[in-house]
């Protein structure tokens, strides 16, 4: 490898490198330790040095350096791995730079030639090259260390590495840790005691920043129940932060292919790159904290300040920019923020150049000012092209405050920007909030609840004078404040709609809900289905929703979503939150409110899995055991909580609570997002402490919470008493005493409001690990649990095959981005079906674990199995499949395996097999044996789409589930019986003579061999003259060729077939023209099994006992080799 040119002082480099050859301007050199001197005290120093300092000479121990007569100075410019790579650099370089360099006078001109023309080889080496580092040689080098170390496949992209301490117990070993795309490797070499680590991120069920009184600051990493520790990192935060992020990236690909496919960086690994990693944190980051669609990536961060015209002070903070928002968040502690969507600036220009100022006025007749702002011309500049805004304002708007006076027309300004692309819709579309509609106010009623109700109105109007309305308003401590004490009832769908961020979704989508719906009308798939079944169970005690009007919105916003993201389509407890979103927003309105919680605010809630409220509250359990131990300690299965807190995350609390109460609870998560449901569940136990601490089983202590439940009240809820009328009717039957949500909701926020968004965000990553892998050994026991019960392999046996099974499926993954195994995989499959291999998987596992894999057709035999096995021709099989062939080839009778080749030698299993490269013999390349693979021999048409029908339970999506086909499926496996031999085909002399050499092939390298072949010829000799003697008894006067030379030429082809297992063409064309000559030639299995049963030592090799332990074990440590070089 070419290496940048760098200084090297001889001296001190003469005790570590032996010459090996000069001249007058290059000198080749080997490490000491290395080659014909190796091994002994200096190899192991010079290992041990060369690990620790990240030598480039641990990789390569040759190098190549330039020189110049009379210098102390060498450059080094080459290195290599062997003597082979090294001696082709030194002969290029005396073939092409040697007689160039006569021609220079000077030295100087010498060494500057040199140094370009490496570098230059270098520039030529990298064009197209993935490496995107600061440092480019050093990450060279780093990569071509990875690679000789681990030996992993080319395509395996090096994303970063760092120097770090592995401990072995409590001994520390220096090291390197590599991350890439699929794994977590490192690198140890001490005094001769190498340790080499190669964990996949997608067995990796815990990653965790740990300390101790030994490890101060550790990394803690568990995989497959083993724990292991790395440590001594300089930027320990940072390599943390991009291992979660890899380990996550990893599960996202393997299980939750729904929500990868729609990224298209990393459905590429080789796009992904360390600075790559780091943006895209920050970007998710950025649109998480600002509700701003996933799509938005951070371009630029500027700390400067922002004038706030209510408070009159400057706060200091970061403006944030992406796409298509500017953000500003203070830093110190004011909790100051704005969003500025570009489609509303109209102006944007410098203010006050000696604080380097930037003025932005928006549509609404406002102006925000940020000041400090480096490079702040540029910015402008910039600005000005992406919003299209001018220098000046149109229109007149104050640099120092918001012009908010008018802020009734404000809304009705932005509204009408909404209501833009609604122009001529559909009329079914409603217009109007619910609650509008079915409880208007009474301005005459003025009762005591009404008139808090316009005391908080009159709070929010004032907050609306001083920070402005809408979708750029500021957001302060005071803001938060109001939402905490309850959104009035007239505000809430707006202020929802703008504290989720569902605005800014809206208004860059006009017309899109109502063209989703004309478009999902009519459509009859599963989701629809099960919509209609729930829709009157949603708020049943509600009016708006014992009327059509509701139903029917429910409906379309219902429909429309699963019509819009199919991979979810509809979920139970979806119908319950849109209820809710109906009451107070407009339709179209709740429909993107329905977005930003299905797809921002809680995601991978609302699939098959609900994986993400399965990792919440997993959080919730972590915060449970740091803020409630007492409560832990007396609870021994913390699996109550994550049963007893399902509905109150997939809901709301909606489900458990009143309505009037609920409300107030979903006000405070569209404001907070997930942190206030997790400091209102904290709130829930602790406020029910002492008496959880007294129950004596779950049972008693869901009754405990669910009268508390009942319990909780609004007293200051303006909605009428009908609509409150069934928790009033549960209430009088409650002994316990009224809770008011909103006490509640503050009680929450002033003993949890300590937890913060960041370290919420964290554990859900960390958990996330936890659960998956969870949900992966139920998968497991499930699976182990119906194979266990069709063979006889021992538990512990049946796993490893399984883990080794799953991982196939998963090397098939890790380096193709559009693998067909990984394009079938499906969670909402049955278990059976979640992990599939194709036959080329199939063939490595059968190479690696078959007793049967030293045969030199063992390509063949391994396409013919797993065309027997895939019976409904889909070209991918199942566990259960794959363990019971290879049950039969270690535990199954004389008879079981008999009738296994058999079958493996008849239609559908068997086809001409023919490698298109005489020189490889009967090796089949990738191509080859998935075109074998795929050719259906009896398979008709229909029965394939009747299958293919079974596996999708829906059929592109739009039909009805064909429930009838799982239930005869079902049936049919229930009520299948043992086959018996009698119904097995015949197999015709073409067939037999593939069989009779497949036997041959078994039986290479057995102690028997030799008196194998003369039985195994005897009886192939035996069958063909039955054979013979049975046709002349049928038609003595037939003038068909005599069986008995084609017995001859038989037993002659399988005698050669020791010497050359390879067939010629020729003699494959001469024995299919005799196949067709004599079609009628055929022998039943019956005939085989009772012809070999005669012969003792075939009976005792397919009766000898075979274990399958020592081919799992070498098959564990084999299979991500065998994988590399396929």
């Amino acid at each position: 490898m070419w290496l940048k040119p760098e200084e090297v002082l001889l001296k001190s480099a003469l005790k570590l490198w032996v010459l090996e050859r000069s001249n007058r301007y290059f000198v080749l050199q080997r490490r000491r330790g290395y080659g014909e001197d190796g091994g002994g005290l200096a190899g192991l120093l010079m290992g041990t040095l060369d690990a620790v300092l990240d030598s480039t000479s641990k990789v390569a121990p040759f190098r190549i350096l330039h020189q110049t007569p009379d210098s102390q100075v060498y450059w080094s410019i080459a290195c290599g791995a062997s003597r082979e790579e090294i001696t082709e650099h030194w002969d290029w370089l005396e073939h092409n730079v040697m007689k160039t360099l006569s021609v220079f006078d000077s030295n100087e001109d010498v060494t500057s030639f040199v140094q370009g023309k490496i570098r230059g080889l270098i520039a030529e080496e990298g064009k197209g090259s993935f490496i995107q580092e600061e440092d480019p040689e050093k990450f060279r080098e780093a990569i071509l260390k990875f690679e000789k170390c681990f030996g992993l496949a080319e395509q395996e992209k090096l994303v970063t590495y760092y120097s770090c301490s592995c401990w072995r117990g409590r001994v520390p070993c220096q090291g390197w840790l590599y991350l890439s795309t699929n794994f977590l490797s490192f690198y140890s070499f001490l005094l001769g005691a190498e340790i080499k680590l190669v964990i996949s991120w997608d067995e990796i069920s815990k990653l965790e920043k740990t300390s101790n009184v030994i490890l101060t600051e550790s990394i803690h990493v568990c995989s497959r129940g083993e724990d292991h520790y790395f440590s001594m990192f300089l930027h320990i935060n940072e390599t943390f932060l991009l291992m979660e992020q890899l380990a996550n990236y990893a599960v996202r690909r393997l299980f939750d292919k729904e929500t990868f496919e729609s990224d298209l960086v990393l459905r590429d690994p080789l796009q992904i790159t360390k600075r790559g990693l780091e943006n895209r944190a920050h970007s998710e980051q950025f649109s998480a904290f600002f509700r701003l669609p996933k799509e938005e990536t951070l371009k630029e961060v500027h700390e400067c300040f922002l004038w706030v015209p209510f408070s009159h002070f400057n706060t200091l903070g970061k403006m944030c920019i992406s796409e298509n928002y500017i953000c500003f968040a203070s830093q110190d502690g004011s909790l100051c923020s704005i969003i500025i969507p570009l489609r509303e600036v109209i102006a944007v220009e410098k203010a006050d150049p000696a604080n380097k100022g930037v003025s932005i006025s928006t549509k609404g007749k406002r102006a925000f000012r940020f000041t400090e702002v480096k490079d702040f011309e540029h910015l402008v500049a910039k600005l000005r092209i992406r919003s299209g805004a001018t220098s000046s304002p149109h229109h007149t708007a104050s640099t120092e405050v918001a012009t908010t006076s008018d802020s009734d027309n404000l809304v009705d300004y932005y509204e009408g920007q909404l209501m833009a692309g609604q122009k001529g819709s559909s009329k079914t579309v409603s217009t109007e909030a619910l609650m509008t509609v079915f409880h208007p106010q009474d301005a005459d009623n003025l009762d005591s609840k009404m008139l808090k109700e316009k005391m908080k109105e009159q709070s929010w109007n004032i907050l609306f004078v001083e920070c402005g309305r809408g979708v750029s308003m500021f957001r302060t401590k005071k803001t938060r404040d109001l939402v905490l004490r309850g959104i009035p009832e007239t505000l809430r769908g707006e202020l929802w709609l703008l504290f989720s961020g569902a605005i800014n979704d809206m208004a860059t989508n006009p017309g899109y809900y109502t063209e989703l719906v004309e478009k999902s009308l009519g459509t009859c798939t599963l989701a629809t289905d099960e919509i209609e079944r729930d829709l009157r169970r949603s708020l049943p005690e509600h009016p708006a929703f014992q009327s059509d009007t509701g139903i029917s919105a429910l409906r379309r916003v219902l429909t429309a979503y699963a019509y819009r993201n199919p991979k979810i389509g509809y979920c139970q407890a979806m119908n319950i939150l849109t209820s809710v979103l109906l009451l107070y927003a407009k339709e179209e309105e709740a429909f993107w409110l329905l977005v930003a919680v299905c797809e921002r605010m809680l995601p991978d809630y609302f699939n098959r899995r609900i994986i993400g409220a399965l990792v919440d509250q997993a959080v919730f359990e972590e915060l449970i055991r740091d803020h409630l131990s007492q409560l832990t300690d007396h609870m021994t299965d913390m699996t109550f909580f994550s049963s007893v807190s399902l509905s109150w995350f997939l809901t709301l609390f909606i489900s458990v609570l009143p309505i009037e109460s609920a409300v107030s609870v979903v006000d405070c998560f569209f404001y907070d997002g997930i942190k206030a449901i997790l400091q209102l569940g904290l709130a829930v136990l602790d406020y029910n402490m002492d008496k959880l601490l007294t129950c004596k089983d779950d049972a008693e202590a869901v009754t405990v919470l669910n009268r508390f439940f009942d319990s909780v009240t609004n007293k200051d809820s303006p909605l009428p008493q009908a609509v409150q009328q069934a928790s009033n009717l549960n209430d009088t039957k409650s002994y316990h005493p009224k809770v008011d949500i909103t006490d509640l909701i503050r009680e929450s926020n002033e003993k949890y409001g300590d937890i913060r968004y960041e370290d919420v965000e964290s554990m859900r990553c960390r958990n996330r690990l936890y659960v998956i892998q969870t949900l992966e050994v139920t998968t497991k026991q499930n699976v182990l649990r119906v194979v266990s019960q069709d063979v006889k392999f021992s538990p512990s046996d049946l796993e490893e095959l399984y883990e080794l099974f799953k991982k196939e499926h998963f090397l098939s993954c890790y380096w193709s981005a559009n693998s067909p195994v990984l394009r079938h995989h499906d969670p909402s499959l049955p278990y059976l079906d979640q992990y599939r291999i194709d036959c080329q998987q199939f063939r490595v596992l059968y190479h690696l674990l078959s007793p049967w894999a030293h045969c030199a057709n063992r390509d063949s035999l391994a396409l013919w199995t797993f065309r027997l096995l895939d019976e409904n021709a889909d070209c991918l099989i199942n566990f259960k499949e794959f363990a019971c062939s290879l049950d039969v080839m270690y535990n199954g009778s004389f008879t079981d395996k008999l009738k296994l080749l058999f079958k493996l030698h008849i239609p559908p299993a068997f086809t001409e097999v023919e490698s298109l490269s005489p020189s490889k013999g009967d090796d089949l390349s990738k191509e080859e044996l998935i075109h074998f693979s795929q050719l259906n021999v009896s398979s008709p048409v229909d029965i394939q789409e009747a299958d293919a029908l079974k596996r999708s339970p829906e059929k592109a999506g739009k039909e009805k589930i064909d429930i009838q086909a799982y239930l005869k499926q079902w049936q049919d496996e229930l009520l299948k019986k043992e086959e018996n031999i009698k119904d097995l085909p015949r197999m015709n002399q073409f067939q037999f003579i593939q069989f009779s050499k497949t036997l041959y092939n078994l039986f290479h390298g057995d102690p028997e061999e030799e008196l194998l072949y003369w039985a195994i010829a005897t009886v192939t000799s035996l069958l063909l003259k039955m054979e013979e003697v049975g046709r002349r008894l049928q038609s003595p006067t037939s003038p068909a060729k005599s069986p008995a030379s084609a017995a001859e030429s038989s037993v002659d082809s399988q005698n050669s077939l020791k010497k050359d297992s390879a067939p010629q063409q020729t003699e494959r064309r001469n024995v299919q023209s005799t196949r067709r000559d004599d079609h009628e030639w055929s022998f039943a299995f019956e005939q085989i099994l009772a012809s070999l049963l005669n012969e003792p030592a075939l009976v005792r090799f397919f009766e000898k006992p075979l274990d399958i332990k020592a081919k799992v074990e070498n098959a564990k440590t084999s299979q991500l080799k065998a994988r590399t070089r396929v």
